[in-house]
């Protein structure tokens, strides 16, 4: 078992981004050492109400407070950029880490993010396996020659080349169904999606392993999560801090079209008591630990990376759930799991 957390580059545009950034590195170093495996980043462009640092600069930055914390791209969308951009530059923040690097990448959802890469949605699945093979291939392979539908290269070379060997983990972020199955099929590790609830995750685990078996696959030694998360001493103190963060965070995935990308009828723009149940990690030290072991049993989840800090929450209540996940959560699975942390 492995615990992360993500560092928060959305903020409300009024606030100082040279602020925030401090803060995030402060966060960083505090989750270093409270004991914590892993931070990442996600990624969005043009993303109001919301100010958004960048992912892969932020990330080079945390490189040199972060400890031998992992250092995970949660996700890049990897259809809008070219393959030898994204190979050449994950190599670098691989070196830059001394080896720390993962690569979690997805479709993205929002039509303005492939509007304004002058990218046709339509063809964002073949982008996205077109370019997986061909990043995979330009840090592995001494020329790479390749005549797909979207991308074109004749004896190309990636010179910087990544210090993970083969290369860093490729983690498949996915909503849909056929694209859990995809994830399955490319034998790939499946990066969870924190918005679904327990229920949507455990019947898609199913498919995942369906993937895996039609592809020939084995079971990939990580299962990663992102999980929505506040902890205090009491449920309902959790709820409280919580829950007007949360919330508004949730109103901006509705405006977005977030719960559209997720199969079924979900709908984010209800109770936050209904929105909450069974998607969410709230409470107590006890009740996140018993939440935590539920996602491990039902999904298979052993790296969560927890996102702690909402636009508009100040950083020191941020930083309180890393010291209570520090001095009761992680020690209680450390116990428990031993060498398998």
């Amino acid at each position: 078992m492995k615990f992360g957390i993500m560092a928060m580059p959305q903020h409300p545009a009024t606030d100082s981004a040279t602020q925030r950034f401090h803060e995030t590195v402060e966060l960083t170093r505090l989750a270093r050492d409270a004991g914590f495996g892993s931070i990442s980043c996600g990624q969005h462009f043009l993303s109001p109400p919301y100010q958004n640092l960048q992912s892969i600069p932020l990330l080079a930055r945390l490189a040199a407070d972060s400890g031998d914390m992992q250092l995970v791209l949660s996700i890049l969308l990897l259809p809008l950029y070219s393959p030898a951009d994204v190979a050449e530059t994950i190599a670098t923040l691989d070196v830059i880490s001394d080896g720390r690097i993962v690569l979690g990448v997805g479709l993205g959802y929002r039509n303005i993010e492939y509007q304004a890469f002058n990218v046709e949605r339509r063809h964002r699945v073949g982008r996205f396996l077109e370019s997986l093979e061909l990043v995979q291939r330009l840090w592995t392979e001494d020329e790479v020659t390749f005549h797909g539908r979207h991308f074109n290269l004749d004896n190309a070379t990636c010179a910087i080349r990544p210090v993970q060997q083969p290369h860093p983990p490729i983690w498949v972020a996915a909503n849909f169904d056929t694209v859990v199955r995809r994830a399955g099929e490319l034998g790939l590790p499946w990066f969870v999606n924190p918005h679904a609830t327990l229920e949507t995750l455990e019947r898609q685990t199913a498919l995942y392993k369906d993937g895996l078996e039609a592809g020939g696959k084995e079971m990939p030694a990580d299962m990663p999560i992102i999980k929505e998360m506040h902890i205090a001493p009491t449920h309902e103190e959790a709820v409280r801090n919580a829950q007007p963060y949360m919330e508004a965070k949730y109103q901006a995935y509705a405006d977005w079209g977030q719960d559209k990308a997720l199969p079924g009828e979900e709908d984010f723009r209800i109770p936050f008591e209904e929105l909450a149940r069974d998607r969410f990690i709230l409470g107590s030290s006890e009740e996140v630990i018993q939440q935590i072991e539920d996602h491990h049993h039902r999904v298979g989840a052993n790296h969560f990376m927890f996102r702690i800090w909402y636009p508009g929450m100040d950083v020191r209540m941020a930083m309180r759930v890393v010291e209570q996940m520090g001095d009761s959560v992680i020690p209680y699975f450390e116990s428990r799991y031993g060498d398998e942390n």
